[in-house]
């Protein structure tokens, strides 16, 4: 009896089929399905749902005849439909499973793999550190808090990444402290060279008909539009937008990774997290090609050190973190926030918005899919966090809305670092501000029409007066923050509160 493997759709890079104690056998045949009710369950941005069936009709034609593409309403079903094809269909004499899959990325498809006979679940693949060895790295901290920056120094250590033998390259562990650069002063755009961008083919013509269709004939809705696809969905493509990056923008990554400017939406970041989340790039190949460029003079210490932090750091930590806390971590709100996300912000109305900061933001997400971290965490989810809109709610809406967005990114990234649902699990503070931030770190707030030092008032900023309506709302539990504990006293030297309360109250959920 034939033993086939079954590849996800964010499964389909090359080490996903290499066989090993492992992996797959050798010339197992692949299956991949493509459900129809993935599409039902959740009103995906367009544009991510042409990147992931992109993708996945892409691997199928690589592998060829040793693929079988089924469309089919449910994952159960095409999996019965091609298994029946191939000759499978439950254990062979031995007790073998006929199906092997790696472990999945989301919680709901484990439980869907585990549920099925004859199907075995390998270890998980597609990250640096296995589960057993981060949870031996967390049970054994002894009571200290888990927090990113000492599993990001374990991670270097282990892996031998960016380091002089014993001590980080280039002297220091984190060179954050140079890659919070304001962007330059009147400067529209980066002099950065252009990101890679994939050319469209049949491929993703009859993608985008067959979306088409759906959406006429009511079987499914998106939000969001679906212009030339931005992102790579092959594995070709993505070592190409690699290659782009580390040669020719990661020189310029550093130092301006956390601005914004409103005509500069890409700057010079990667692009590389939907092609990593996607399967089509492993993170070991991103860091150590980085980590190339820095030791033969191409790029200088504090991007690669920064672009290292991003993978090997943080996307590595969200990873552990997302089956580490387990599923009862979704529900977490410590703060009791607890309302609905507003029409405006669920249709992608950027129209709708006058701050021009979460306006631009909002359109990029609407056109694109996409917009880089800083945005994302001290615009989109700031806002949502000052406005107490339910962590659930906001996270379901970021993982629908971003073509990188899966739910082990997105809930521990919105419930923990964004939303600060749980209480400082994850991170030590929430990260929210007033409108002097943005100010500082962006062109944003020029031409808008209000003022980032106004509070109260026909020109009063919404995130300045967002903030502080926040730190009171939650200030018998922020007082006992020693990060947050400064900023809450300032409450008392506000002359204006009362005024300022009122003016967050109106607010309601219009657009600001």
């Amino acid at each position: 009896m034939t033993t086939a493997h079954w590849l996800f759709g964010d499964q389909l890079g090359p080490h996903f089929l290499s066989p090993g104690e492992d992996g797959p056998d050798r010339d197992a045949p692949v299956v991949i399905i493509e459900a129809r009710s993935v599409f039902r369950r959740r009103r995906f941005h367009r544009a991510k749902a042409h990147l992931v069936l992109s993708a996945m009709r892409h691997r199928a034609a690589e592998l060829g005849d040793r693929a079988r593409y089924i469309r089919a309403d449910t994952y159960r079903e095409g999996l019965r439909e091609a298994l029946g094809d191939i000759g499978g269909g439950g254990r062979d004499s031995a007790g073998k499973a006929t199906v092997t899959v790696h472990h999945p990325t989301s919680h709901a498809a484990l439980r869907l793999v585990r549920s099925l006979d004859g199907v075995s679940v390998l270890p998980a693949r597609g990250f640096l550190v296995p589960h057993a060895d981060f949870r031996a790295f967390a049970d054994g901290l002894g009571g200290k808090r888990l927090r990113q920056e000492d599993f990001y120094r374990w991670v270097r250590r282990g892996h031998d990444l960016l380091m002089d033998g014993d001590t980080p390259a280039g002297g220091r562990w984190n060179h954050d402290h140079d890659n919070r650069e304001p962007p330059p002063k009147d400067t529209r755009v980066l002099d950065a060279p252009t990101p890679y961008r994939p050319r469209e083919d049949a491929i993703d013509e009859e993608v985008r008909h067959d979306l088409d269709r759906w959406e006429r004939d009511g079987e499914v809705r998106f939000v969001g539009r679906d212009g030339p696809r931005r992102f790579p969905a092959s594995r070709r493509e993505a070592l190409a937008a690699l290659r782009r990056f580390v040669e020719h923008r990661l020189t310029g990554f550093g130092a301006y990774e956390d601005a914004m400017l409103a005509a500069d939406p890409v700057m010079s970041h990667s692009l590389l997290s939907s092609s990593l989340n996607l399967g089509l790039l492993h993170p070991a190949e991103c860091v150590e090609a980085a980590e190339d460029a820095w030791r033969a003079g191409r790029a200088p210490v504090n991007s690669v050190e920064g672009f290292v932090r991003q993978i090997a750091g943080w996307r590595e930590y969200v990873w552990q973190l997302y089956w580490y806390f387990g599923e009862d971590y979704r529900h977490s709100n410590t703060l009791g926030h607890d309302a609905p996300l507003p029409d405006w912000f669920l249709e992608l109305d950027a129209d709708a918005v006058t701050a021009r900061c979460l306006a631009t933001t909002l359109a990029q997400v609407r056109d694109t899919g996409w917009t880089h971290h800083i945005p994302r965490l001290m615009l989109l989810g700031s806002h949502a966090l000052q406005r107490g809109w339910d962590p659930e709610a906001v996270t379901d809406w970021f993982h629908r809305c971003f073509v990188d967005g899966y739910d082990w990114v997105m809930l521990p990234n919105v419930v923990g670092m964004s939303q600060y649902a749980d209480g400082g699990r994850m991170t030590t503070k929430p990260y929210t501000s007033g409108g002097a931030y943005v100010h500082r770190m962006s062109d944003l707030c020029g031409g808008c029409a209000y003022r980032p030092t106004e509070r109260v008032g026909d020109r009063a900023c919404p995130f300045t007066t967002g903030y502080w309506a926040f730190l009171h709302r939650h200030r018998g539990l922020l007082s006992g923050n020693n990060r947050m504990s400064q900023a809450v006293r300032g409450l008392d030297r506000l002359g204006d509160l009362d005024e300022l309360l009122r003016q967050a109250r109106a607010a309601g959920d219009a657009p600001p």
